[in-house]
């Protein structure tokens, strides 16, 4: 089966991605739980194994022990590469794009891949991803900085797009405006007057600048009191351990484009 999608820039680092993985480990561990396969796919890993090899860490460790993660490339080089990391039982790589090499995942990880597509083609590779995906899987699509200290994404199951979720590193945060930069691509074009992301961005912005007022007591304090006055306007869906950790998830239905 031919590949679909191009090759990716490829930069990665070590933990890049423990924000996310950490996220999907209480929020969608229940459903690997059930899952009568365990299997999940890192797409697109890029230039190095290393956050491939972090997920199933992470998966095995508070999830379930018997989790396969599958990690797929479109560059061949990328793949033989990476075959020396495939020492742990359950870690695999092998060749693959958007039609996940007719594996069916119960989740799938794509980070960092869409950046460099166009926005239009953004609902396509979604579709093309959560069609394959095993009965009740799921998709998280979405991005981070070089050292993972912002990033968000985007929950998918066979429905579409369910919730979208901002996170950050609290102690290096100056402002949630640094969010705006690394939206999906999805929305990152989209934080313009008149759309909702950019709405919620700017309510963001305006709640941490009244909870200035906190910043004695540290950046969490000062996080959660922001997001309990943003709760007056917008549903927050966040629990309140993943909140501590500097997270904001919100249902995608208020954030959609327009």
């Amino acid at each position: 089966m031919k590949p679909l999608g191009v090759v990716t820039r490829g930069t990665t680092n070590p933990n890049r991605l423990r924000r996310v993985d950490n996220w999907i480990v209480e929020t969608c561990g229940d459903a690997l739980r059930a899952a009568a396969d365990p299997l999940v796919v890192d797409l697109g890993y890029g230039a190095t194994p290393i956050t491939a090899v972090e997920l199933r860490a992470r998966l095995a460790a508070g999830v379930r022990a018997d989790v396969r993660v599958v990690g797929l490339e479109i560059d061949p080089v990328r793949v033989a590469a990476a075959q020396p990391a495939a020492d742990p039982p359950g870690l695999t790589f092998a060749r693959g794009g958007f039609e996940l090499a007719g594996l069916r995942p119960a989740l799938v990880r794509a980070f960092n891949v869409l950046r460099q597509y166009d926005e239009g083609e953004v609902a396509a590779v979604w579709r093309t991803v959560t069609e394959r995906l095993a009965p009740g899987g799921l998709l998280v699509e979405g991005t981070c900085d070089e050292l993972g200290r912002l990033g968000s994404w985007v929950l998918l199951d066979a429905a579409g797009p369910q919730t979208l979720t901002l996170a950050a590193k609290l102690t290096t945060l100056e402002s949630p405006a640094q969010l705006a930069e690394r939206l999906p691509k999805a929305l990152i074009h989209r934080n313009v007057p008149g759309e909702p992301i950019h709405d919620l961005l700017r309510a963001l912005e305006s709640a941490w600048q009244s909870a200035a007022g906190y910043a004695p007591f540290g950046p969490r304090q000062r996080w959660l009191e922001t997001v309990k006055s943003l709760k007056q306007d917008w549903p927050v869906l966040t629990r309140p351990r993943r909140l501590r950790h500097g997270e904001l998830t919100v249902p995608w239905p208020t954030i959609a484009p327009t």
